[in-house]
């Protein structure tokens, strides 16, 4: 067949290694025998991409096969869906867990790429491996057609008791404050104020980043330095960051304190990127972090649900809870790297290891926190909307002692399930990418809340 190539990348990962991994999927691609078109080096924006589109519709490609070498919003893959009928494909690269930055962050890409197709109810293979490894298999399999997502919807609405009635009822009246819109193609975050006020009795209140922005600049330097005292109790490093960045990254945790008392917030959903290092100048990461500590739940890139996916969740575990991206799968280790930039809050932290102030890998201001989560058992949870059908996903598993995978806060969890399984029924249930974690098991609590919430239960 004649097979038409999408590789797409972001230039904000180590492209020097995307583009190793590119030369390598090719040279895979190369040898399956098929007439190979399209593009061959990494599409970094929109034009580019929407360009190599057209060029394969000239083609009349049989099959298109995006290569998600690192990390990109879903916008590319709804417009590839979009333009073609033909069979769509999505192979996507894991990376070596080494403890450094986060270089490709390739299955987020495919985590929001399933989601986005789930929700405009368009079929897709995909594949997530190593194109160094033992590949023709699974890639043959892959074009043809072998691996579909499929489609996995949630059971029936479970059964309720006083406990979950207690979690519901303890939602009604809580307060969100969304601060920035979500990042276009990331139909993840997307959100109805009424649909969430109708499910749980919760209040959306949007703001402007420049509320945010406005008020930290005006936070005392006295609170500023109180809080930088509370940060060196925490971590023996911050004089290693840039000074004049941890000032504002800090300044940002005193706003949300402000915004927070004014309003009358339970959590926040923050526009996290790229407006808070392009236009303000210091990251919110750290002060998420701080903020969830404090049991006032903070869920980046605006993702409304999540903030809400995360009251629900500190509500059944009576602590605090981290909105985290599941970024690696082992199907060989049978484990999974749950992380995010460094936003965990501080109880997580493995006691054995000291935590750290460092800087986004991506955008190298601060403040982060970096950690990897202690060992035990965890739960995560996610108010979903895939495939436009609200519902509660629930997991569980139990966290290692292991080294960190990635910088920022990550953690090496292996789930009660075999990680291929999982994996598989986290792409056909077209979840979004943020999942809610705490420690313990909390599933029984859950299950009775999703009763309470008439929300229909899916386990992966």
């Amino acid at each position: 067949m004649k097979l038409g190539l999408l590789p797409l990348g972001r230039p904000t990962f180590d492209v020097p290694f995307a583009e190793s991994k590119l030369a390598a999927m090719l040279s895979a691609v190369d040898a399956c025998g098929h007439e190979v078109v399209g593009a061959r080096t990494l599409l970094f924006d929109e034009a580019a991409t929407l360009a190599a589109i057209e060029n394969l519709k000239q083609e009349n490609v049989d099959q298109v096969l995006i290569l998600q070498v690192t990390f990109t919003d879903a916008s590319m893959a709804v417009a590839a869906a979009n333009a073609f009928s033909q069979p769509l494909s999505i192979w996507a690269v894991p990376e070596p867990r080494e403890g450094g930055r986060l270089r490709l962050n390739a299955f987020c890409g495919l985590n929001l790429a399933a989601h986005a197709l789930g929700l405009n109810d368009r079929a897709f293979s995909w594949l997530y491996a190593d194109p160094d490894g033992s590949i023709a298999p699974d890639l043959a399999a892959l074009l043809s057609g072998e691996r579909p997502a499929g489609k996995l919807g949630a059971g029936a609405v479970p059964s309720t008791d006083s406990e979950g009635e207690a979690v519901a009822a303890a939602l009604k009246g809580r307060r969100i404050a969304r601060i920035g819109e979500h990042p276009e193609g990331f139909d993840t975050c997307a959100y109805d104020p009424k649909r969430i006020d109708q499910l749980a009795g919760v209040a959306v209140e949007a703001l402007e980043l420049e509320t945010l922005f406005d008020t930290a600049r005006q936070a005392e330097a006295a609170d500023v330095a109180e809080l930088r005292q509370k940060l060196d109790s925490q971590v023996s490093n911050a004089d290693d960051v840039d000074k004049d960045q941890l000032d504002r990254s800090l300044r940002l945790k005193l706003g949300l304190d402000s915004i927070r008392n004014s309003g009358e917030f339970d959590a926040f959903a923050i526009r996290c990127w790229p407006e808070t290092f392009t236009e303000y100048g210091g990251a919110v990461c750290g002060p998420a972090a701080m903020m969830g500590e404090a049991k006032v739940p903070c869920a980046c890139e605006a993702d409304v649900y999540g903030a809400l996916t995360q009251l629900l969740l500190m509500e059944a575990a009576q602590a605090p809870v981290f909105l985290t991206d599941l970024v690696d799968v082992d199907c060989e280790d049978g484990t999974a790297v749950v992380w995010h930039c460094g936003q965990a809050p501080l109880s997580m932290c493995d006691p054995a290891v000291k935590a750290t102030a460092t800087v986004h890998t991506n955008r190298k201001q601060p403040l982060l926190y970096q950690f990897p989560l202690k060992p035990g058992e965890v739960t995560l949870v996610r108010v979903s909307q895939s495939f436009n059908e609200p519902k509660l996903v629930l997991s569980y598993g139990e966290m290692l002692a292991r080294p960190a995978a990635y910088t920022g806060t990550s953690g090496v969890l292996r789930f009660d399930r075999p990680a291929s399984d999982v994996l598989a029924d986290l792409i056909a249930s077209g979840l979004e990418h943020h999942m809610a974690l705490a420690y313990g098991d909390h599933r029984q609590t859950l299950r009775a809340a999703a009763g309470a919430l008439d929300l229909p239960l899916l386990e992966i």
